[in-house]
């Protein structure tokens, strides 16, 4: 057998097959993440390692000769292998996409600044919402062509792992990330050595390496300062996500505003227009415009204004950052010596005292010519919190989800029998998706049981594993085997748990709730999941209450908290579950692009209508909201009612009227709804759409 040797990080090489060398080129981009038969590829080789690692970097290092041996005389794999590497070449090198088709030139690529980005677990550069929409952003500027690259921090301790103790604690910790088992490789500079970006911080002068991650046809590019050139005060600044020291933040926010700017700048890369994605990269446009020629400080603002987009993603305070005043300019003082500090104040300062703070959505707004937020009712919120400062309007161009990356398999192969097998390519078109209702109820039904009994058995593995660490006897763990039945109604929830999306609402009446879900006919279930920051106290008590509750007899079986919420619990829950529960205090939710992973898979919302949901909702039809139905919110009590109402007199009867082919056909019709109506109008194509007719083209373009 003839091999190929690939050198890897950390010096040492790797060893493949030549028949099968492409297979490096599949594992170090991100493009196999949202190809079915590309994971299927990685499957292939050892079943049971790739379930432990779930990473074709790793899994390609632990591969023994004689697999190999093996796969090279096995047709079927052959075929496969052959198969995918033609449809990425194709992909990675086809002219035709939906950004050529609009026949317009930029002069350089969007540049996109965000801090988080969630692309897979293997890469653990995210916490929850925000990053999960940006990696969705980048994967869909792939499919669709757009010339985007993207600047993020490449953290090596990443965000937490959570375990909940026995008495609901929730603990938390933070893994080293193995950099020769994942998809990240330095940059180099022109003459090939390690790219180094310094930054002139107090006193001192910090290097930023950078890393490449490629997703599809997109580069994101990641800033880190864990480099022996540093001190180890500075070394640590990257390493935790949301750190929640605040001069740590700061500093963090420095170097990706910073960094960014003269990152692109070091490799000429010349963007025709910035997407700044939150406020967190801010500080980017006080870099540029310290560089930004012009006669005069009005024509440089002027410039930097022009080709600037700023997205915010929270309506919510905790979201938008707020720097001390003294320590922001601690830093400008040295990293743009030239610009007044009376400047940098003024464009940080929103409200009128002198001990106001720096506050970073503030700036980008009073540098960026175009203003949204993510959902057509946080538009108005946004316009309504920032007026004062934005003079006008801000947009609202709803967040979408990348559909390939989301959809359950059993449903994508749904897709491929109504749509055709390129049904990715037809997401940007609303008519194409209306004959999902045409589709065989009996089908949709078993489509959704696949998935529905693979989150299932993953539930009763991940309760398993938590309560055997927790010391529970054979008995006790033998009896999760029995738990969750499949004909049982299934409820998730599983987003951040800061408070004001309020995870315990359905809890405010105990007796109520154990009627409802113990109900001997017609039982139901409910999944929770979810993490709370460490610094937020609150978010972890709801943790600990949900662990209780569940414990108790009444509930138990009925009720689950489900540890260490990532994408891939995310991705199995959205897909198998029955109903997708949301109950936010109006109008705090922004968006909420969970419940639209769910709609897609034809899980059912059952929500408040804030975010997302106010555009989405047809009640009874596609899925169904309770409490207010306007900005105000109600008390909770009021909101909980609600809640029960709906659901004794409306989900469950559903759920459990059966024809007499045992298919309760009034979901069935109402799940092709939830798909038809929402899977391109809340795909992430239509929202890289949006942003393109919007934005990208209007302020990228040549100006004259």
């Amino acid at each position: 057998m003839n091999n190929t040797h690939i050198p890897i990080v950390g010096g040492t090489t790797l060893s493949l097959p030549t028949s099968f060398d492409r297979l490096w080129d599949l594992a170090t981009n991100i493009w196999w993440t949202w190809d079915h038969e590309a994971q299927e590829l990685w499957r292939r080789i050892d079943p049971q390692r790739w379930a432990e690692v779930g990473n074709p970097v790793a899994h390609l290092h632990g591969i023994e000769p004689e697999v190999w041996d093996t796969l090279e005389t096995d047709v079927a794999y052959v075929d496969l292998y052959e198969r995918v590497v033609r449809r990425f070449d194709t992909y990675m090198n086809s002219s035709d996409t939906w950004f050529s088709e609009r026949g317009v030139d930029l002069d350089g690529p969007i540049a996109y600044l965000c801090t988080e980005y969630g692309l897979h677990d293997s890469l653990r550069f995210y916490s929850g919402g925000l990053g999960v929409l940006a990696g969705d952003h980048l994967k869909t500027s792939s499919d669709l062509g757009i010339p985007l690259v993207a600047v993020g921090l490449f953290y090596r301790r990443g965000y937490f792992h959570q375990a909940i103790d026995p008495h609901g604690e929730s603990q938390h910790y933070y893994a080293p990330a193995d950099l020769s088992g994942i998809p990240a490789y330095p940059v180099a500079d022109r003459n090939g050595a390690p790219l180094r970006i310094p930054l002139e911080f107090p006193g001192r002068v910090v290097e930023v390496a950078v890393w490449k991650v490629q997703v599809g046809r997109v580069q994101l590019l990641m800033l880190d300062t864990d480099l022996p050139e540093n001190e180890a005060y500075d070394r640590s600044i990257t390493h935790l996500l949301y750190v929640r020291g605040r001069d740590a933040r700061l500093a963090q926010e420095v170097v990706l505003g910073f960094g960014a700017v003269r990152l692109l700048d070091l490799l000429d890369i010349a963007p025709s227009a910035w997407h700044v994605n939150e406020g967190h990269a801010a500080f980017s446009l006080i870099e540029r415009l310290d560089r930004q020629p012009g006669e005069s400080l009005e024509e440089r603002m002027a410039a930097v204004k022009q080709n600037t987009l700023f997205t915010l993603h929270t309506p919510v305070p905790a979201g938008n950052e707020k720097f001390d005043m003294n320590s922001v300019l601690r830093y400008t003082d040295y990293l743009v010596p030239d610009l007044p500090r009376e400047l940098v104040a003024h464009l940080g300062r929103v409200d009128d005292f002198d001990q106001a703070p720096f506050d970073m959505g503030g700036l980008a707004i009073a540098l960026a010519a175009k203003v949204n937020g993510v959902s057509q009712r946080h538009g108005l919120v946004a316009s309504d919190t920032w007026r004062h400062r934005i003079g006008d309007e801000a947009d609202g161009i709803t967040n979408g989800v990348h559909v390939p990356t989301w959809i359950g398999t059993a449903t994508s192969r749904l897709f491929s029998e109504a749509i055709g097998s390129d049904w990715e390519r037809k997401l940007t078109h609303a008519d194409a998706w209306d004959v999902i209702r045409d589709l065989d109820p009996a089908e949709v039904w078993a489509a959704h049981g696949t998935q529905k009994r693979v989150l299932l058995r993953s539930l009763r593995a991940r309760i398993r594993s938590q309560f055997a660490r927790h010391g529970a006897g054979p008995d006790w763990l033998k009896e999760i085997n029995d738990m969750l039945p499949e004909d049982r109604l299934t409820i998730g929830f599983a987003r951040r748990f800061a408070t004001y999306k309020r995870a315990t609402l359905i809890l405010s009446d105990l007796p109520r709730l154990q009627h409802i879900l113990t109900n001997p006919e017609r039982p139901a279930q409910i999944v929770f999941s979810g993490k709370a920051h460490p610094a937020d106290k609150g978010g972890q008590e709801l943790i600990a209450r949900i662990h209780e509750l569940a414990q108790r007899p009444e509930f138990r079986g009925h009720l689950f908290f489900i540890e260490d919420y990532d994408m891939e619990l995310g991705h199995l829950l959205t897909a198998g579950c029955d109903v997708w529960l949301n109950n936010p205090t109006p109008p705090k939710e922004a968006s909420g692009t969970s419940g639209m992973k769910a709609a897609i898979n034809g899980c059912l919302n059952l929500s408040i209508p804030d975010g997302w949901w106010a555009e989405a909702v047809d009640h009874g039809v596609n899925g169904w909201t309770f409490g207010p139905q306007g900005l105000d919110p109600n008390d909770d009590l009021h909101d909980a009612d609600s809640l029960y109402q709906v659901l004794e007199k409306e989900v469950i009867p559903t759920y459990y009227e059966r024809n007499n082919d045992g298919l309760p056909e009034s979901w069935i019709e109402m799940m092709l709804n939830s798909i038809a109506a929402c899977t391109h109008q809340f795909s992430s194509h239509r929202m890289l759409a949006e942003y393109t007719n919007e934005a990208y083209l209007p302020l990228g373009s040549p100006k004259t």
